[in-house]
């Protein structure tokens, strides 16, 4: 087993022990992939400055996001196949944020179902919810919700249509999964995988597939799925979520000031700064970018996070800086898990909380909360214009 250091490590290890399709599906934006980059590389334009000579005793880096309780301002993104990326995918993620102490949410598109995943974890888990234009069955997934007892609701924004992923079309990556001999060859590579693959029954959109009306297998999933995503979703469905879940709501994949304010004014209990991980608009910002004149303009009026190019402890740390009050990690949760299951994501958390901990005491600060952008050198970070 190498020696793993940080998240390229578990990148590094999680390509080559995953099947190709689904570690592009999870490695990968759309078109250029330039938004997808950039999430990554603005981070590293940002600078630190370090300070000395500071008591760096009894450091601490909780906080609360939506007032549940997190070792770190870090929560495991929603992410769809997560179930393919290793067996019982969701399950094992969920264990180790339970394990470790941060918040974990389910994509609706997962593997393993709201059901799997309370029963396999007693701490509260978060579900994500993709607007479908089925309304029942959006109402039945948030009775769901509320009987597995998710103490909050993600209510993502920017899939009203699917972005194009030109590794996803080339992999022939589908629901089902075209069998080319290309994938047939690949997937012999793949023997741990498909060992695990072999001791479940978790092999399809568990979420979906026997909750729908009329989608019984893959086939008659992938049909509904292709008509159902809603590209009529407005601030009316919002409201309507709202009502109907009645706990915490957090709406992800805001980019513009505007949209901020829209959905404070929804009543959202926390707003994710998200592109989608770069794999929506090619051409957005990167998510770091857009989130200093979010936080401006509604910071004070609810919770603002961020995601899209996490792949450091730092990288939590100039989010934090900058204004968001909370982060979450998509491909730095993959890669761990697609590497070495539970224990990988644990690894992912671990390297992430060290290397946040330790950059924070270089910036002369013990507590998290006291952190501001005066650690951050002026002119190398995003201001709000």
């Amino acid at each position: 087993m190498p020696v793993i250091t940080n998240i390229e490590d578990l990148r590094v290890l999680a390509e080559k022990r995953v099947p190709r399709m689904f570690y592009d599906y999870a490695d990968s934006g759309s078109w250029t992939e330039g938004t997808y980059r950039a999430n990554e590389s603005e981070f590293q334009r940002i600078k630190l400055r370090q300070r000395v000579a500071v008591n760096m005793e009894g450091r601490s880096t909780a906080v609360a996001m939506v007032g549940q309780a997190a070792k770190m301002p870090v929560a495991i993104a929603p992410v769809g196949l997560t179930g393919m990326q290793h067996a019982d995918g969701e399950i094992h993620a969920a264990r180790a944020a339970e394990k470790f102490g941060i918040p974990f949410a389910l994509s609706t598109m997962s593997i393993c179902s709201i059901e799997d995943v309370a029963e396999h974890t007693s701490a509260p888990f978060w579900f994500q919810l993709y607007m479908m234009r089925d309304r029942d069955a959006m109402a039945r997934m948030i009775e769901r919700c509320k009987a597995a007892r998710c103490s909050a609701l993600i209510l993502t924004l920017d899939l009203q249509v699917i972005g194009q992923r030109h590794k996803d079309l080339k992999n022939g990556l589908s629901a089902p999964p075209r069998p080319t001999l290309r994938n047939i060859l690949n997937l012999a590579t793949k023997p741990r995988w498909l060992w695990g693959m072999a001791q479940t029954n978790r092999h399809t959109f568990r979420n979906l597939v026997g909750h729908v009306k009329g989608v019984s297998d893959m086939k008659s999933l992938s049909a509904w799925t292709n008509e159902q995503f809603d590209p009529r979703l407005n601030w009316d469905d919002v409201a309507w979520v709202k009502e109907r879940w009645g706990g915490k709501l957090i709406l992800k994949g805001i980019m513009e000031v505007e949209d901020a304010e829209l959905a404070a004014k929804a009543g959202a209990d926390a707003i994710v700064v998200s592109n989608h991980g770069g794999r929506q608009l090619d051409g957005a910002p990167a998510s770091i970018e857009a989130l200093p004149a979010i936080v401006q303009a509604v910071g004070t009026k609810t919770e603002v996070w961020m995601d899209g190019g996490i792949r450091s402890g730092q990288d939590v740390l100039k989010a934090w800086a900058l204004g968001a009050r909370g982060t979450m990690i998509g491909r730095a949760m993959v890669y761990g898990l697609g590497a070495m299951g539970e224990a990988g994501v644990t690894k992912a958390l671990q390297i992430l909380h060290k290397e946040l901990d330790v950059t924070m005491a270089f910036c002369g600060h013990t507590q998290l909360p006291q952190v501001d952008r005066s650690i951050l050198v002026p002119g190398t970070y995003p201001v709000a214009r």
